[in-house]
């Protein structure tokens, strides 16, 4: 594995251009260009603003669109490069017959150019705090560690995935599917302390909270994010700790299952 990283470091250049090139296929032809990654998060939390604020509302959040953003925005990063790094193998299988250079190079320039994308839509977010007069404390030092532990998980997903993709052609399919499910189930439109601590789910008594994030590292991703962009507080460390270590293990097992595969890649894909 270790092998492998260095490898990928000597092909840097061509991570840097297949980067580059990913982002300039993105808005292709697009009259607004990289300002999509700006309005996109824009309309979605309008969206959900009004849905929430006018049309059903709780009352229970104050400047819920900073709220929204603040979970959507993370949310958006892991779910376009996943789907994107899913199909990333198959979709370059005329590279990979043809040149030989990493094959985790693929995936791992989609994640990244999805990752200048969000850099790009917290910009957004920080114009919003602005203008809701919300004022940044010492808590938003931990945000790089925060965006750190997501693109570990998030690549750790895109290496599994994609590997899946190349023997199972359903595996895009299926994924965009349980977003939409893993969306909802990820407090990003509500606060994760509405959900009840005590429920009978099969006859046992679940704290739902609490087996939420154990179960769902995008929920405490959210969290993390979620505190210390919404409440300016910065995530207790215990819990940051657990969810790195869940994120680098997802990291370790999608990488070594992606390197184990990838010899194969060319006759499968």
């Amino acid at each position: 594995m270790v092998r492998r990283l260095v490898e990928l470091y000597r092909y840097r250049e061509l991570i840097k251009n297949l980067v580059i090139r990913d982002l300039k296929v993105r808005y292709k032809n697009s009259v607004l260009g990289v300002l999509w990654s700006l309005l996109n998060p824009l309309l979605m939390t309008l969206v959900f603003t009004v849905v929430f604020t006018l049309l059903v509302p709780t009352g229970k959040l104050q400047h819920f669109p900073v709220f929204f953003m603040s979970g959507f925005l993370p949310w958006a990063f892991f779910s376009t490069s996943v789907i994107a790094a899913t199909g990333s193998i198959v979709g370059n299988a005329h590279l990979i017959k043809k040149v030989y250079f990493p094959r985790e190079i693929l995936p791992l320039s989609v994640v990244l150019a999805n990752l200048v994308n969000f850099l790009l839509a917290l910009l957004v977010l920080f114009a919003m705090l602005a203008v809701f007069r919300m004022r940044l404390n010492l808590a938003v030092l931990m945000l790089p560690l925060i965006i750190l532990a997501e693109l570990i998980f998030a690549l750790g997903m895109a290496f599994l995935l994609s590997t899946a993709n190349v023997f199972y052609r359903d595996t895009q399919h299926i994924l965009e599917i349980l977003l939409q499910a893993w969306f909802f189930l990820t407090p990003i439109f509500y606060p994760i302390d509405i959900l009840p601590k005590s429920q009978k789910l099969l006859g046992l008594t679940v704290d739902l909270q609490l087996w939420l994030r154990r179960l769902n590292p995008m929920a405490s991703l959210v969290a993390s994010y979620q505190d210390v962009l919404y409440w300016g507080s910065p995530t207790g460390l215990d819990f940051f700790l657990r969810t790195f270590v869940t994120c680098a293990v997802v990291f370790v097992v999608g990488y070594l299952v992606f390197c184990h595969y990838s010899s194969v890649f060319g006759e499968e894909a």
